[in-house]
């Protein structure tokens, strides 16, 4: 009898926010953020604002496939982060979220207590090697993004994490 091979996968995954989610820092940027006339997310000066280009539908898509989803940023712009995330729309998809300073370990692990979720089963991305380095230790699969988020960077993501779990 033939096994058919199965990927594993996650049971939650966890983004960093900073130049992953969207391409800048927030606490380089000019908060409040608001929404304009014309629909578009600007800041305090009235610059745009958006995410990189796929991750509106890589949320949309991870949330109908059933996987939980949390966010992990060690920024200082607290309210920042989370009226972005809510004005951005990511809200809806976004069950767990850790908006701070400190160390991504502190993060993770108050994650792991919300959620019940063993490290092992969690896909963690991130654009600073520092982060992944340290999450790693927890046992999370972790993936280096130093371009940001895109469809190309979650498959290799999906991939990495079967392939540690194999």
């Amino acid at each position: 009898m033939r096994r058919a091979l199965m990927m594993s996968k996650p049971k939650f995954i966890v983004f960093d926010l900073d130049c992953t989610m969207w391409p800048w820092h927030l606490d380089m940027s000019d908060p409040p953020f608001r929404k304009a006339r014309d629909g578009k997310i600007v800041d305090r000066l009235g610059h745009k604002v958006k995410g990189f280009p796929d991750v509106p539908q890589i949320l949309k898509t991870l949330k109908s496939d059933g996987y939980i989803i949390g966010a992990a940023s060690r920024t200082t712009e607290l309210e920042a982060g989370h009226q972005l995330l809510d004005l951005l729309g990511w809200d809806e998809y976004i069950s767990f979220r850790e908006i701070y300073p400190g160390q991504k370990m502190t993060h993770f692990k108050a994650l792991q207590k919300s959620t019940g979720i063993a490290f092992k089963d969690m896909l963690f991305f991130d654009d600073e090697y520092r982060n992944i380095r340290d999450v790693s230790k927890l046992g999370v699969t972790c993936f280096y993004c130093q371009d940001g988020m895109s469809n190309e960077v979650l498959k290799k993501g999906f991939a990495l994490f079967s392939k540690n779990n194999s």
